[in-house]
């Protein structure tokens, strides 16, 4: 079976970055994306030739997955992407339940007016319940929607973390947009803290963004229950 590439380009780096880094944002994107799933297996010969690379790189980016948690240690079988727990999960959506709250408050203050106009536009492209969208392509959307709220909070520091906080959501699996209803219904929320930013409410917007969150978590709970073998 012929290997899926995730490179085209040879084992060249893009001009002045080094390989190691190269090979480390095209794994950790391999394992956003679900490319790289978790629990899988993974080689460093089988990266390094997924890649076009030596092993050097592979070996640098897999230190650092590591330190980022996005890749562990399993007895007898070696390197796998991480999986997430019942704690683990419960503790992700609480941090993103707390950081996101702020997020948005932050933003209500903050944002520019170009700001909300992008986060509006995104919202009414948004493909859910136009029978277009299918889980994957709202997903995509759904990350586009919070990356641009996290930018218009205007804080580097909460920035930094949200963005570490995304990496760890991609080890829970398939996507809550699977479940009915669900597209639907975050769609409907983020109208909602969008016009909270727009009137410049920030008590409201934490608030609806909070109340997301939670509404995140326990579709993610309804998924994993619907798929745990026990």
């Amino acid at each position: 079976m012929t290997r899926k590439r995730m490179a085209k380009d040879g084992d060249a780096a893009p001009a002045g970055e080094p390989r190691g880094e190269t090979a480390y944002l095209k794994l950790k994107d391999a394992i956003r994306s679900g490319d790289l799933k978790p629990g899988q297996r993974v080689r460093e010969s089988e990266m390094a030739a997924r890649l076009d690379v030596s092993r050097t790189p592979v070996r640098e980016a897999f230190r650092r997955l590591e330190a980022d948690g996005l890749l562990s240690f399993a007895p007898y079988r070696g390197m796998v992407i991480s999986e997430l727990d019942h704690q683990a999960v419960m503790e992700l959506y609480f941090m993103r339940e707390v950081l996101e709250g702020t997020a948005a408050g932050l933003a209500a203050r903050r944002a520019s007016e170009a700001e909300v106009a992008i986060l509006q536009e995104v919202v009414a492209l948004d493909p859910a319940g136009t029978g277009k969208g299918k889980p994957a392509a709202v997903a995509g959307h759904n990350r586009r929607f919070h990356s641009g709220l996290y930018h218009a909070a205007h804080n580097r520091y909460l920035l930094k973390t949200l963005n570490v906080l995304q990496d760890a959501m991609a080890l829970l699996g398939p996507t809550t947009m699977e479940i009915e209803g669900r597209a639907e219904e975050a769609k409907s929320e983020h109208a909602a803290i969008v016009q909270a930013i727009a009137d410049k409410d920030p008590e409201r917007a934490e608030d609806l963004m909070r109340k997301h969150i939670r509404g995140a978590q326990k579709a993610r709970l309804h998924l994993l229950a619907s798929t745990d073998p026990d």
